[in-house]
């Protein structure tokens, strides 16, 4: 009587299960979340708007690995705000996410700048070391804390070249009254030497270049300034990487609407971010390779580096410009101190392995 008591008494649970939890777990699963993403790019710009890497990549596969729970729709520059409002669009959630680079929030907080990418910084494998592993992103998340926004790392260009010419640099004095379009912590470093800098969208470079509205520009690398145009507009591209070693994209999402995601869509829109960081990165290495070859031997690119005594002047005037801000706002020391005892470890390490096998084992 017993055993068969238990058995009725388990049956009845099961039952029960089956009309009550596995429903409520079902009905939270086809909860559908439906978002808008805005973002700094011209629509159909490779890398950063469209294709591997991009913020409609990222938007597709978030939607498939959710079987479709959470959907994004992505609205390039100008489609639905102009390309710098994005971030206080997220902020005060009227879209739910924005696709940028730190940097172009400078002038709402210096801090944000380290995490895009620093003068004389890290490259790839160490800038995403500290922002994935070595504590960079919980001190990311603090800066953006008080805009309400939750930032991801969701894509890099790697090392970037200086930019476009339209005469050759060969001193300091060159540098001055330069018409220049350049973001970030690169356009202070410039302004201090006498370029006047100017920040523009991607989607207004090559006109302004060809009209002479500025004298120089820097976008990204050779595909993507193939892209552009830019070499129709100017011909002395000069690299060192200096100002960009490791251009970072962001993704923010808004905290409330962050808040409102079950855990597993949180996880999906991580590791998703994960993937753009790499499948971005490899894509353009790719085609990094086949453009720069182009530019030299179709359009006559010249490709030459900057003298020895501008990277060095420039490399003085980054310092200054990041102790300075440093000492002007507690923050910005925090993120600064971090990420340079970071970098400091890192060196060491890139200093005998990459380093070396680029500079002493590669070419032998």
């Amino acid at each position: 009587m017993n055993r068969r008591g238990f058995l009725k008494k388990t049956a009845a649970g099961a039952a029960a299960g089956t009309l009550g939890f596995p429903m409520i777990a079902k009905a939270q699963a086809a909860k559908t979340f439906h978002w808008k993403m805005t973002t700094t790019w011209p629509a159909g710009s490779p890398f950063y708007q469209s294709g591997p890497g991009s913020a409609e990549a990222f938007a597709k596969k978030v939607e498939v690995m959710s079987n479709g729970r959470l959907k994004i729709k992505v609205f390039a520059a100008g489609e639905l705000l102009p390309a710098f409002e994005g971030f206080d669009a997220c902020s005060a959630g009227t879209v739910e996410m924005n696709h940028g680079v730190a940097y172009y929030w400078a002038g709402k907080t210096f801090a944000s700048q380290y995490f895009g990418t620093v003068p004389f910084g890290m490259s790839y494998l160490g800038q995403h070391a500290w922002l994935w592993e070595g504590g960079g992103l919980q001190l990311w998340e603090e800066v953006y804390k008080p805009f309400g926004l939750v930032p991801l790392p969701a894509g890099c260009t790697g090392v970037q070249m200086t930019g476009w010419f339209k005469k050759p640099v060969n001193s300091v004095a060159d540098l001055k009254g330069l018409k220049m379009r350049i973001p970030g912590l690169a356009g202070k470093v410039y302004a201090a030497l006498g370029v006047d800098v100017k920040l523009l969208p991607g989607g207004e470079i090559f006109p302004a270049l060809e009209r002479g509205v500025i004298d120089a520009a820097e976008w990204v690398g050779p595909y993507l300034d193939q892209k552009l145009g830019l070499q129709n507009a100017a011909k002395y591209y000069y690299t060192t990487g200096w100002h960009e070693p490791s251009t970072t994209t962001e993704i923010v999402i808004n905290k409330k609407a962050w808040d409102s995601l079950p855990a597993d869509l949180k996880e999906i829109v991580i590791y998703t971010a994960k993937a753009m960081d790499i499948e971005g990165l490899l894509w353009l290495e790719t085609k990094n390779a086949q453009a720069l070859n182009e530019l030299v031997e179709k359009d006559g690119v010249k490709v030459s580096t900057l003298p020895p005594d501008v990277v060095k002047r420039l490399k003085e005037a980054t310092a200054d410009t990041l102790s300075s801000a440093a000492a002007k706002d507690p923050l910005v020391k925090k993120v600064h101190d971090h990420y340079f005892a970071f970098k400091k470890k890192h060196d060491f390490w890139a200093k005998v392995s990459e380093t070396h096998f680029a500079t002493q084992v590669r070419d032998l």
